[in-house]
């Protein structure tokens, strides 16, 4: 059975394999739709430069709707956080990029109606190990570098993994390739880990938190091209 995602994407044979998460202006998510992206992302986690109200999100997730799969990237959310994204973005996907469980991950998807993402850190090759337990339960795993020791963000902090360790992986849904991706090396990540899908927010950057509109368009440009 497809994914709504998987569906969405087989529907949509014009848009781009990839996610432009960490969106906060209307001039990044134009850009992204612009660029045909699939997936575009917004972040609520208060640590992260990129956080933004719920209210601000579907505001300006609204020009997206039917265009592309809106994403709520969380970290081990509360209910009452779930509740408040659930209300007011009304994501088609939730990104939980914490130490969520198998059993906490299908409880989310119950309690928001929305598909999953689940993010799983990688350093090593026995760090994939851990995808047993969430494949086939989610939407979507996606695999992005370990962040430095000491660091207050799980993600988005431009560190990459070896990507040859995906090369030849297969799991029941698409999955992502994440962290320290760029217009100039994502057609290589793509070469290297043999990835149906791809997510940046860093990378497309001019400051922390800061989308470049002209950055987007050129990853976008990038993903199409290889």
């Amino acid at each position: 059975m497809m994914s709504d995602a998987q569906t969405f994407l087989a529907q949509s044979a014009k848009l781009n394999p990839a996610k432009i998460c960490g969106l906060s202006t209307p001039e990044a998510v134009m850009a992204a739709l612009d660029g045909q992206a699939a997936f575009i992302g917004f972040v609520f986690f208060p640590k992260s430069p990129r956080n933004i109200p719920p209210q601000l999100a579907g505001r300006l997730a609204a020009p997206a709707r039917g265009r592309s799969q809106i994403v709520a990237v969380m970290v081990d959310p509360t209910d009452e956080a779930l509740d408040e994204v659930a209300s007011g973005l009304q994501p088609d996907l939730i990104q939980l990029h914490g130490h969520e469980s198998p059993s906490r991950a299908a409880a989310i998807a119950a309690r928001t109606g929305s598909g999953l993402i689940k993010v799983l850190s990688v350093r090593e090759a026995r760090d994939l190990d851990s995808a047993k337990a969430y494949d086939g339960l989610v939407s979507h795993l996606m695999f992005d570098a370990k962040p430095p020791t000491g660091s207050d963000l799980p993600g988005g902090v431009g560190s990459r993994f070896d990507w040859s360790l995906m090369q030849g992986r297969q799991y029941q849904q698409p999955w992502f390739l994440a962290g320290g991706l760029d217009p100039w090396n994502v057609a290589e990540a793509f070469d290297q880990s043999g990835a149906p899908l791809v997510d940046v927010s860093s990378g497309v950057e001019r400051g922390p938190g800061v989308k470049d509109p002209s950055l987007i368009s050129a990853f976008l440009s990038a993903v199409r091209r290889r």
